[in-house]
């Protein structure tokens, strides 16, 4: 592990670090913002790399830190492994990678979520070009802790696009230039179009499928690009679908301030995908999916020695015991019980919480209190 402070003028800590996955060990860049205090649980933001670059530029060019330092919310940045030479995230793109780098992103968010105190109800995903594709790609194959999206000059891939099972409704930020000539505004035998991405979530979010569209005030008239913005409204549980697109724009992070040719400046990417996701929180935007809390007890609160969950229905998932600082104390499986028994004599008086995740997305959560 290493640890350092971050550069930028808020001084908040950065680790790089690894876990081991799939028998290698996998790398990140986590950036902790000076704001961070282990008492109250911090969103997260996953920030994937594009295709041949790295966790540490991603780290700077997709820059969050100053606003994650005023904000509160920790930044992952994966490093992704070789594929013919180049960093990359298998999202079915590269038909001889075997790489599961879904398997490690959730791997991931479990090593963080017992290191530090994350709002598992807001974890968020990012990524420029190929990270882009692999935050779209979560969507659909890792719903059940992401809660909503942003890809900066990425799409969805044939693979994802015809596989995709999203569990909720997704709220997706879309950001791309219509003169990209790496990732096509329009797609490819590659990748699907920026308005067939948006589409496919529209439909799936139940959103209005008429968008209200706003001209961005062209306010750096020599980028040589203008921003119109799409706004798909009152879909499910209060999800949109938006898009940036970004006219004569090319394949950059909008707002990146070291001048590269076609970059955007009358957005700040980093500043609207934070906007964006800032709305959302995955236990609303599940309720039509999860158990409410009346149908989970736990008894009794407070407790001395152990305590019971019940339920009305069989429980299939994961259940955590977390204590107040959010470390788990209590990891463990549940398949057809509808009452389990925790033994918690050793535990120290005070506050816990009762975390479950059912397999049909069902999440709840309950305060406990030893005495």
């Amino acid at each position: 592990m290493i640890i350092s402070s971050c550069c930028n003028a808020q001084q908040g800590t950065t680790i790089t670090d690894s876990i081991m996955h799939d028998g290698a060990y996998r790398s990140y860049i986590i950036y902790i913002p000076v704001s961070y205090t282990t008492s109250i649980p911090a969103p997260l933001v996953l920030n994937f790399h594009g295709l041949g670059s790295s966790a540490n530029q991603q780290l700077y060019y997709g820059d969050f830190r100053g606003i994650a330092d005023t904000a509160g919310f920790i930044i992952v940045h994966p490093e992704g492994t070789l594929y013919q030479g180049s960093a990359h995230w298998n999202v079915g793109l590269s038909s001889g990678s075997s790489v599961n780098d879904v398997g490690f992103t959730n791997a991931l968010l479990d090593t963080l979520s017992n290191q530090y105190n994350i709002d598992q109800f807001r974890i968020y995903s990012t990524g420029m070009s190929n990270g882009g594709y692999m935050s779209i790609h979560l969507a659909c194959f890792l719903s059940s802790r992401i809660t909503a999206v942003a890809s900066v000059t990425g799409s969805m891939t044939p693979f994802t696009y015809n596989s995709c099972n999203p569990l909720h409704p997704t709220p997706v930020l879309q950001i791309h230039g219509t003169a990209d000539p790496v990732v096509p505004y329009n797609g490819d035998t590659w990748t699907k179009s920026i308005d067939e991405v948006n589409q496919y979530w529209v439909t799936v979010n139940n959103c209005n499928t008429t968008p209200s569209i706003t001209d961005v005030p062209n306010t750096s008239i020599i980028d040589q690009s203008t921003v119109k913005h799409y706004l798909y409204q009152n879909g499910t549980n209060g999800s949109t679908i938006e898009h940036f697109k970004i006219l004569g724009g090319g394949h950059t992070w909008p707002g990146f301030g070291f001048g590269v040719s076609g970059t955007n400046y009358d957005i700040e990417a980093s500043i609207e995908i934070w906007r964006f996701f800032s709305q959302y929180n995955l236990n609303s935007l599940a309720t039509t999916q999860e158990i409410s809390l009346q149908e989970i007890k736990l008894t009794p609160n407070p407790f001395h020695e152990s305590f019971s969950i019940s339920s009305n229905k069989p429980l299939f998932g994961n259940y955590f015991l977390l204590d107040a600082t959010g470390k788990k104390l209590v990891t463990n499986q549940v398949a057809g019980k509808s009452e389990i028994t925790i033994n918690a004599e050793t535990l120290h008086k005070g506050i816990y919480y009762f975390v479950f995740y059912g397999d049909q997305n069902e999440i709840v959560s309950h305060k406990l209190i030893k005495q």
